[in-house]
C-alpha cells in the first residue's frame, strides 16, 4: 500500500509538456461525488510537491472527504466547512466590514451560488461543532466554532496572535447557520460583533505548511481540551508533515468519493518505482514529498506515463 500510495503522488503531482511548451496542469483527475460533483484538476494536486503552497482545491477535498467518514466525530460531533465560501467572503470584504461599499447590502450566503451546494446545512445546524478552514492573504488558519457556547476560536499554524482584527470576525459563520436553518451565534447589531479568540498552540516550523497543519488538525483537534487559550499537543517533526504531502494525494484520488477512482488506481499501478532511495528501504523513515523530489532530480524513482 505504501508503494502505492508513492505512486499516485507521483502520478498526480507531475506536469506533463508537449513540444509546443504546453502543460496538462488543466487534465480533469478527480471529481468527487458529494452533495455535487467536486471537480480538481492537475493544477491543484500539483500544489503538493515538495515546499509548494498548497491549493484550497485540496483543503476542500479533504473537508469533504472527513465529512463522509463513518465515524462519530464526523457525523455526530465536527463538521467540517469547506473554505471557499468563507475564503472568497474575507476576500470581498477585506476590512471585516461585511457590508458591500458599492450596494451598501448586507453580507448575503446566497452572493455565493456556485459554493452553496458543497454546504451540508443539516451537519452545519446540528453538529456542536463546525471546524471551518481558511485562508487569506496567503495564510491558512482554522476557525473552531463552538455552536452550543455560541463561541468561536482560532487555531492559526503561524501567528501567535492575530495579524489584524478583521481576521477575528466570526459574523460570515453565523450568518452561515442561519442560512442552513439554524440559530444564529448572536442576535441583532451583536451579529456583528462576533469574536474569536486567539488559541496559543505550537504550529509550523516553514512557511509553506500552513494548510498541512490546518488539514491535519481536523483531524485530532479536541475542542474540549482548549483551556485558558491553550492547546497542548506533541507537535510533528517535519519529516512527518512532509509525508503527508504523499498521503493527502492518494487520499483524494484513491477515495471512494472519487468518480475517476479506477483509472487513478490504473494510472498509478503503471509506474515503476524502477530504484528507490535508500530513505525508502530504512523501516524506521517514511516516505516524503521531499525525498520523492529528491529520488526523481537524481533519477532514482523513473515512471512510465500511459
Amino acid at each position: 500500500m505504501d508503494d502505492m500510495k508513492q505512486k499516485c503522488y507521483i502520478w498526480g503531482t507531475r506536469l506533463k509538456e508537449d513540444a509546443d511548451g504546453n502543460t496538462n496542469e488543466y487534465e480533469e483527475m478527480c471529481t468527487l461525488i458529494g452533495q455535487g460533483e467536486y471537480i480538481m484538476m492537475r493544477m491543484h494536486l500539483v500544489s503538493l510537491q515538495a515546499k509548494s503552497d498548497i491549493e484550497s482545491q485540496i483543503v476542500s477535498a479533504i473537508c469533504l472527504i472527513l465529512n463522509q467518514k463513518n465515524e462519530k466525530r464526523f457525523q455526530e460531533q465536527i463538521y467540517c466547512l469547506p473554505p471557499d465560501i468563507v475564503s472568497m467572503a474575507l476576500s470581498d470584504h477585506p476590512k471585516g466590514e461585511f457590508v458591500s461599499s458599492k450596494t451598501k447590502k448586507k453580507f448575503r450566503v446566497e452572493a455565493y451560488p456556485s459554493f452553496i451546494p458543497f454546504i451540508d446545512r443539516k451537519k452545519l445546524t446540528l453538529h456542536p461543532y463546525i471546524f471551518a478552514p481558511v485562508c487569506h492573504l496567503g495564510n491558512w488558519w482554522l476557525w473552531l466554532i463552538n455552536t452550543t457556547k455560541r463561541k468561536c476560536h482560532i487555531l492559526d499554524p503561524l501567528h501567535k496572535k492575530a495579524p489584524s482584527d478583521e481576521r477575528k470576525q466570526g459574523y460570515v459563520f453565523s450568518r452561515l447557520i442561519t442560512y442552513a436553518g439554524g440559530e444564529p451565534l448572536q442576535k441583532g447589531e451583536n451579529e456583528k460583533k462576533i469574536k474569536s479568540s486567539y488559541v496559543k498552540i505550537s504550529g509550523q516550523k516553514t512557511s509553506y505548511d500552513c494548510a498541512i497543519y490546518v488539514m491535519k488538525w481536523m483531524e485530532i483537534i479536541e475542542p474540549e481540551n482548549i483551556k485558558k487559550g491553550k492547546y497542548e499537543w506533541d507537535n510533528w517533526p517535519q519529516e512527518e508533515v512532509d509525508h503527508y504531502r504523499v498521503e493527502y494525494a492518494s487520499r483524494i484520488l484513491f477515495s471512494e468519493m472519487n468518480k475517476e477512482r479506477d483509472r487513478a488506481i490504473r494510472e498509478s499501478s503503471a509506474i515503476r518505482l524502477s530504484k528507490p532511495s535508500s530513505v525508502l528501504l530504512s523501516p524506521f523513515c517514511q516516505i516524503n514529498s521531499a525525498d520523492i523530489e529528491t529520488a526523481l532530480s537524481n533519477c532514482w524513482l523513473n515512471y512510465l506515463c500511459c
